[in-house]
């Protein structure tokens, strides 16, 4: 079932760790679909966090995090990746989650060959590789993934217990004041919790 937007609607915060073992889904016409349960996120919240776009104010850039929960937020960064987030609380408050890493297990062929065969470890470990492997660009920027017609949205997945999701400083925010730049906003699963909460739901 893909997720609504009163799942979105929550704090950013919440909606970071609640994203661990759902599954973002990407539906290819003539290729199918391509999923991949969410192992890692990014929360970003509103114009006072200084590691967050929205610091600097409502640009043509970040105007997606304006909008309604539930929408992507797609931007570019050093002029080669494409970075894909997910709109969070209320509309016209800036906040969203930066979905870092995936464990892709629909459409690996498609996969593996934007990944130009890269080891299966290395598909979608980080936040420019997984648009990479998923084909997603600037084109989605805006999106509605609660839409009934959307290509992209996330379903839901394995329950991931709280005591097997680490937190951690952001990454990549070295410029940053603190505390920003080390508050533990950083959300993750390994691949052993994964695969014993998948193994829990198989049961």
């Amino acid at each position: 079932m893909r997720l609504d937007r009163s799942f979105f609607s929550r704090p950013t915060l919440e909606v970071a760790k609640g994203l661990l073992g759902t599954r973002l889904v990407k539906l290819e016409p003539d290729r199918g679909r391509l999923s991949g349960y969410i192992v890692e996120t990014e929360g970003y919240v509103g114009t006072g966090d200084l590691g967050c776009h929205a610091r600097v104010g409502c640009t043509l850039r970040n105007a997606s995090m304006w909008g309604p929960p539930g929408h992507a937020y797609v931007y570019f960064t050093y002029g080669m990746h494409w970075m894909l987030n997910l709109v969070t609380e209320a509309e016209g408050f800036p906040a969203a989650v930066l979905i870092r890493a995936l464990h892709p297990v629909e459409g690996l062929d498609i996969i593996r060959q934007r990944r130009k065969n890269r080891p299966d470890r290395e598909l979608a470990d980080g936040p420019a590789k997984l648009c990479e492997s998923f084909g997603i660009d600037r084109s989605f920027d805006g999106a509605d993934l609660c839409s009934a017609g959307s290509t992209l949205f996330v379903e839901e997945g394995v329950e991931i217990p709280d005591n097997v999701i680490t937190a951690h400083p952001r990454v990549g925010l070295n410029s940053v004041p603190e505390p920003w730049k080390s508050i533990p906003w950083n959300f993750r699963v390994n691949s052993r919790a994964l695969a014993d909460a998948l193994k829990d739901e198989e049961s």
